[in-house]
């Protein structure tokens, strides 16, 4: 049983003797069987339990043949839009239509629908009726509370009142999913059950519980800009699994009820989830489209963590997977390393050995197991707190044994590396270790902005940090003897970037000599910090107003900037420039970031009326540059 997919057709329903499944996994991602992916943890789970389950993969939902293949399940249907939300799979953020799809099969686009829990949901209303139907994944946590959402351009309610589902599970999942289905196979109704941690449900407000901490409702959010930032604020304080409280939050004359964060999992309890039996391949089905890109970059690749305590205000993780870092052990790791280099198209390079953040082996600091991460601050930004424990010795005695085993070439680290938690340990071993062994050319970090006004925004540290570790890397690659080199993830337009924050970076890449490949516009993604500020122009921990750069033209200016050197750039960098008066940055001088093309006099620096006087001169030898 355990060498086999979970069915996704009726034949290998039918193969099992299956005659009704237990449960209904319906999801917007093609069905790949390995553990960077819900749906095979989720499922398998469900299967190890002893419950049968069936998936529903990108069903069609223009009709109802896909919805009715398996036909009911016995306790319930699950629902999920896949690894991702579907409309940041969908758009780019310039909103523009996504030519294809990582999590489809052939990466085709438009196999899923707009908002899929939303359409999945409905769709099996209409054709199922009063049956139980949970929903879960990226899409459902994100958009668990009342969000903006960037596509619309306005403020949504909850997806779990969108989509009429019963229970929303918000999280990684894995404790929600075996309480309830342990409950529904005990006979409960999945409408009374209102007390599983990591989930949320709708109640008539008499029956709201006492001691909640309550947010403005989805109509006051939705009419004042300073009340979504102060719901917040409030979402965030309070998901901590220590002292996390419930939250609620009224939509029209029902009451949203978020029970407090799911605890982490143990070590031993990831152990049991990583030893599931996951083939790590795509179904078959899909083999004659070329099989599902999404398995490319992680089919070689071991999560060794979760949780991420970097808490940038642009990221997903805190409402998500959370603030804490829980570690799979060293036996674990290994076991699947070995299982790796038993699989037939492993070449001996196994991609990454990481997470959320790849070097956060422990906690930050020892109180957060019993006092939980403290509310509203950082443990890196914009300084590392003094409490900070930076310890990479476990970590590096991971990769060294993984290193050692037979049939393992090299093992890559490529998930992302902190390197301001890097430079907080006194011992640079993992360091040169890193260096020498584990980065294939290229290493790639975030340092996304060089103003300290950005960066604040962001909740990343301030550019001092990514100096020092550019600094330090240089000169170890140097000492021995290897030509490597810091590739830096960049952010246009993010809050708080004004176009003379957008100059400020296109200087510092100038004067570091980084000429970035490709530059990330900022995306309001549903639920995060930054959404909020990019949505109310509020910052919702200080309620200071905060620029924000939305318009088109700007928001390509301040990309283009990042990409001055190219020639197809010119013309946007010039008007920026201009826009700016930051007339002395335009010319041929090597300090300039773009050349008008125009001869310029002596003294024309820096003035914009003898830039103009000399650009509008009926000068035959204007494309001659004046060397600088």
């Amino acid at each position: 049983m355990y060498n086999k997919f979970i069915p996704l057709t009726k034949k290998e329903m039918d193969e099992q003797g299956i005659k009704q499944f237990d449960f209904i996994y319906i999801t917007g991602d093609a069905y790949v069987d390995h553990p960077s992916f819900g749906a095979a943890i989720i499922t398998r789970l469900i299967e190890d339990m002893g419950f049968t389950v069936g998936i529903i993969s990108q069903p069609d939902w223009k009709t109802d043949r896909d919805f009715r293949k398996f036909g009911e399940p016995k306790y319930a249907f699950l629902v999920t839009s896949g690894n991702i939300d579907s409309m940041v799979a969908h758009y780019t953020a310039a909103k523009r239509k996504r030519s294809d799809d990582a999590y489809t099969a052939g990466g085709k686009a438009g196999k899923r629908p707009d908002r899929a829990v939303i359409v999945y949901c409905r769709k099996l209303r209409e054709y199922f009726g009063d049956i139980p139907i949970a929903i879960g994944g990226l899409e459902a946590s994100l958009r668990r509370f009342a969000h903006y959402d960037y596509w619309d351009d306005t403020v949504r309610q909850s997806v779990l009142v969108d989509s009429g589902a019963d229970l929303l599970m918000y999280g990684m999942g894995e404790h929600q999913i075996q309480e309830l289905c342990r409950r529904l196979a005990d006979g409960e109704n999945i409408r009374e059950i209102h007390d599983i941690r990591g989930t949320c449900y709708l109640t008539e407000p008499i029956n709201t519980p006492i001691g909640a901490v309550q947010c403005p409702s989805f109509e006051q959010v939705s009419d004042n800009k300073r009340e979504y930032a102060k719901a917040t604020k409030i979402q965030y304080d309070w998901q901590d699994e220590v002292y996390g409280k419930t939250i609620i939050q009224r939509h029209g004359n029902m009451m949203l009820v978020q029970n407090p964060p799911a605890k982490s999992l143990t070590t031993e309890e990831l152990d049991y989830i990583y030893s599931l039996p996951y083939t790590r391949r795509y179904h078959p089905v899909y083999e004659s489209e070329g099989g599902v890109p999404g398995i490319e970059e992680v089919r070689f690749s071991i999560t060794h963590n979760r949780g991420c305590f970097g808490y940038c205000n642009f990221c997903s993780i805190a409402l998500h997977q959370g603030r804490r870092v829980t570690v799979r052990s060293e036996e674990s790791i290994l076991a699947e390393a070995e299982r790796i280099t038993q699989m037939p198209d492993f070449k001996g390079y196994i991609h990454d050995v990481g997470g959320p953040t790849a070097n956060f082996r422990h906690t930050s600091c020892e109180k957060q197991l019993e006092k939980g991460l403290c509310i509203g601050k950082k443990c890196l930004a914009p300084v590392p707190c003094p409490s900070l424990k930076a310890d990479h010795r476990e970590y590096l005695g991971l990769l060294r044994k993984i290193r050692k085993i037979k049939g393992v070439k090299r093992v890559f680290i490529r998930s992302g590396i902190r390197y301001d938690y890097l430079m907080q340990d006194k011992n640079d071993e993992f360091m040169r270790e890193l260096i020498k062994y584990h980065v294939s050319g290229q290493l790639k970090v975030a340092p996304e902005h060089c103003s300290a006004v950005v960066l604040d925004k962001m909740g990343k540290p301030h550019i001092e940090a990514y100096k020092a570790f550019q600094k330090r890397f240089y000169e170890i690659t140097k000492s021995i003897g290897k030509e490597q080199y810091l590739v830096p993830y960049l952010m246009s337009s993010h809050p708080g970037s004004t176009l003379n924050e957008a100059i400020d970076l296109a200087l510092f890449l100038r004067d570091n000599k980084i000429r970035p490949e490709q530059v990330q516009d900022f995306y309001p993604t549903p639920g995060t910090i930054s959404t909020c500020m990019f949505y109310t122009e509020l910052d919702p921990y200080t309620m200071e107003k905060v620029y924000v750069p939305k318009t088109a033209e700007e928001k390509a200016m301040q990309r283009a900037l990042l990409q001055y050197f190219k020639p197809q750039n010119r013309e946007i960098v010039l008007k920026a420039l201009k826009k700016a008066k930051r007339f002395d940055l335009i010319g041929s001088s090597p300090k300039c970031l773009v050349d008008d093309n125009v001869k310029k006099t002596n003294n024309s620096k820096g003035s914009e009326k003898n830039w103009q006087k000399n650009k509008n001169k009926n000068n035959p030898q204007k494309n001659r540059r004046k060397k600088g």
